[in-house]
Formats: structure tokens, sequence, C-alpha cells
């Protein structure tokens, strides 16, 4: 009879063996062990993360990452239970990731949560449970407008630190209150997401994958910040914040990102943005309805039907745990 466990000890490195390359992230089995002891020392992880794993005896069948995030929803308060990084052995794929994910909803609607989030497997190979509905997003590809003279703009530009984090929490904060549904981030949360994107980094192949964190900083204080993964011949941004509501010093990071780097092909740069950041430092090449990746359901009687357009969202890449 399948059981589901945390995922812990001698199970973890069981867990961690049997998921391929692509559910790892693409680092070896020991990276990621790495990775996932890291991470779980994290203030924010040791209070609300964990993983899992559906078992028959010493055969691990399914796994995936709990999350318990706190969101606002048309100025409530929303409880969520969210289930990412999910994996199931091929052979009965669909009936374990169902088990799996109804197991992991079950508990955290016990537990008083409001909302069931789910983050697709990354190879889309299981289906999403009925009842969820897509939180939706706009994908874009941005160019930066770079200046005549080939140099960097005049902003006081230097790598992100931990004290900066409260001003990341409060430039978010400003933001959120502009969309129906967004997460609430706290100092700790955010480092969480910035410490698991910086040990996916260092931990990749060498030369695979850079993380630049971006201050623009006005006196003593961060005024707007970038997060960005590169790889070769492209750029994410992962996360970003501004003071100024049209995103103008983000802009400037991107500029000068851009002119540190001597080479003649420019990266594509692709993301998400908030709706209505639209730096003048920017030129949009392309904007299109993400795939859907993100879904949710409520379980509370007290949550109405979500019914969100991709304008009223707020989360970041950095936000799935």
């Amino acid at each position: 009879m399948p059981t589901l466990v945390a995922a812990e000890g001698a199970l973890l490195a069981r867990v961690i063996d049997a998921l391929p390359p692509a559910a790892r992230d693409g680092l070896s089995a020991a990276a990621f062990a790495t990775l996932e002891q890291a991470v779980q020392k994290t203030a924010w992880a040791k209070a609300n993360r964990r993983r899992f794993a559906l078992t028959d005896g010493n055969v691990v069948l399914a796994t995936a990452v709990r999350g318990r995030l706190a969101a606002r929803l048309d100025g409530r308060p929303v409880r969520i239970g969210a289930v990412g990084s999910l994996w199931a052995e091929p052979a009965r794929g669909a009936e374990h990731a169902a088990a799996l994910i109804a197991g992991l909803i079950d508990a955290e609607r016990e537990d008083g949560a409001d909302l069931a989030m789910l983050a697709a497997a990354n190879d889309g190979a299981w289906a999403i449970p009925a009842g969820f509905e897509p939180i939706p997003t706009t994908d874009v590809e941005i160019r930066v407008v770079e200046s005549t003279r080939y140099g960097a703009p005049m902003t006081m530009v230097r790598g992100g630190e931990d004290r900066d984090l409260a001003a990341i929490v409060a430039m978010g904060d400003a933001r959120a209150r502009l969309s129906r549904f967004h997460l609430v981030r706290d100092v700790d949360f955010v480092k969480f997401a910035l410490t698991r994107r910086r040990l996916l980094a260092g931990l990749a192949p060498a030369g695979h994958r850079e993380l630049r964190f971006l201050i623009a900083e006005e006196g003593l204080t961060a005024a707007a910040y970038v997060v960005l993964t590169a790889t070769e011949g492209s750029w994410t941004i992962e996360e970003c914040g501004d003071r100024d509501a049209s995103g103008a010093r983000v802009g400037a990071l991107l500029q000068a990102a851009i002119a540190r780097d001597p080479v003649e092909q420019r990266p594509v740069i692709r993301g998400w943005l908030p709706p209505g950041f639209s730096p003048r430092q920017l030129t949009m090449v392309r904007s299109a309805a993400s795939p859907p990746v993100v879904f949710a359901r409520g379980l509370s009687a007290r949550l109405p039907d979500l019914g969100l357009a991709a304008d009223q969202v707020l989360y970041w890449r950095n936000d799935l745990c």
C-alpha cells in the first residue's frame, strides 16, 4: 500500500537518486542533495517547506515539495498550501502523481489553508487535477536601449546583500497593492528565494548558469534591484523591483549590466514583469500569455472563484518553492 511520508535522511537520499536530471534542475545527484540540505537550513524553509514522497516499501513512487505561503486576494489574507517540484516514476506516473497531490492537499485543507497552488511538472507529464484553474501571467522578451556613447548610465550599481532585503520587501509591498492577487513576501522568504537561485547557479557545471543580483542605491538604501539568471546567449529576469513606479532604475540597472558585458551579440532577455512596469530604457520585443505553469483551487468556503486576469497577478519565478 503506497504511503505518503516526509522525505528525510536515508529516504531523501533515495528520492534524489530516483530523480532524473530534469527534475534536479540539471544538477548531479550529489549537487542536488547539497542544494536541498542548504536550502532547508534557511529560516523560511525550516518553518514552511518540506519535501514528501509517496513510497511502496523501499520504492519511491513520487515526490513533491510542499510550501506554506501567505497571499492577499482582493485585500483579504489567504493561506496557501503550495505543491511544486513534482516527479513520479513513469510506469504509473499519473496515478501516483494524483495520489501524492491529493494527500498533500487534503492535509493542507485540514490545517486550515484557504487555497491550494500547484506548479506543473517541468516535463508536463502529469495531468492537473480537476478543479484547478491556471493563474495567468505574461511572458515578455525585451531589448535594452543602449546609449549611443556605449557606456554605463550614471547609476550607482553594486551587488545585492542581505542588508538590502528589507528594502526589497518594501518595494514589493508597494507594487503588490496594485494587484488583486499577490504573494506576501517577507525578508525570510526573499532570502530563501535568493539562496536557492544562488545555489542553483553555484552548484551547476562551470559556465552553465550565473546569478546576477544587482542593486541601484540612493544614499545607503537600495532603490531598485534586479535578479538575473544568465546562461549562454540569454538572461532571465527572475525578479525585480523599483521605488519608481515606472521601473526607471531597473531599466538603468539592465543598461549597466549590458554595458559591462563586452560582447557584440547581446543576450536575449526574457521574464515576467509586473503590470504597468515599463522602464523607458527597455523596448518590448514580444509579449504573450505564458504557458500554464501555476494552478490554484479554493479549499475554503469563504474563498470566491479566483477569475484572475494576467494584469491582476503578481508573483515571481523565484516564488515557486
